[in-house]
């Protein structure tokens, strides 16, 4: 098949500076459907701010993002949300006052347009709320459906927010450490769900990790970034065995 006239996600120079500090440094690269990229480095090289400048978080000071060939450097956050990037665990915000059921209810309901009147619209649309179920089903959080979302411990948090982003149907998913404070039991259940999204071939998906057994295990691509410059990009045998990544970024705990 032949490759797409754009990819999927592109950036283009994309910088961003603090002050004196370049945060991200002119970084440009593109990813394709059906591919799951590992963006990896030591804490402090910009994988998170680099997020967030997609995900449209953070105005970059210079460079721009497309999206399907489009600039959307100028978009906010749920504008580009609705054009498809979809971000898990630092965008996606919980309603702590409903239940597990009702947060991924109004992702489904936002995706089909509905507005966000909770109340209102769910009788006449129960093929959404079967949406909604399968979400948690797919997270394994079915039997915690009616439980109110603040009162779930941290691990299930995470997964109900990626029960939300699977809700929010995008083109790219966006990940960022997502098995962080799961437990040993829980963390099978991400990465199963992670490489099911790989495996249907026409998403996108970026994943920030620094379990190099879980990059290993899933990445097709692997980008290094240190001090905010990409300075490795290939696939992950390739980067791993180089001497950048074998000397300075393997194994590094923390985030950025």
């Amino acid at each position: 098949m032949a490759a797409p006239e754009h990819p999927v996600l592109e950036t283009h120079g994309l910088t961003i500076r603090f002050g004196g500090h370049l945060a991200v440094n002119a970084v440009s690269c593109a990813f394709r459907p059906g591919t799951l990229t590992a963006i990896v480095g030591p804490n402090g090289a910009g994988k998170t701010t680099y997020f967030n400048l997609i995900s449209g978080q953070l105005k970059a000071t210079s460079g721009h993002v497309s999206l399907f060939g489009e600039d959307i450097t100028p978009l906010s956050t749920p504008q580009r949300t609705h054009r498809g990037i979809g971000r898990a665990f630092q965008l996606t915000n919980l309603f702590p006052r409903l239940t597990v059921l009702e947060n991924v209810r109004l992702a489904v309901q936002s995706r089909a347009h509905l507005g966000r009147n909770l109340w209102s619209m769910w009788g006449r649309h129960v093929e959404l709320i079967e949406r909604a179920e399968h979400c948690l089903h797919r997270v394994a959080l079915a039997d915690r459906r009616r439980v109110i979302a603040s009162a779930l411990p941290h691990g299930d948090q995470r997964k109900l927010e990626v029960a939300i982003l699977l809700a929010l149907e995008p083109e790219v998913f966006m990940f960022d450490e997502p098995t962080a404070g799961m437990s040993v039991d829980e963390v099978p259940v991400i990465l199963e769900l992670i490489e099911h999204i790989k495996a249907q071939g026409d998403k996108t998906v970026l994943l920030v990790e620094h379990k190099m057994d879980v990059v290993r295990s899933l990445a097709d691509r692997i980008i290094v970034l240190h001090q905010g410059e990409l300075v490795a990009d290939g696939e992950p045998a390739a980067v791993i065995a180089s001497p950048i990544v074998q000397e300075a970024y393997l194994g590094v705990a923390g985030d950025t």
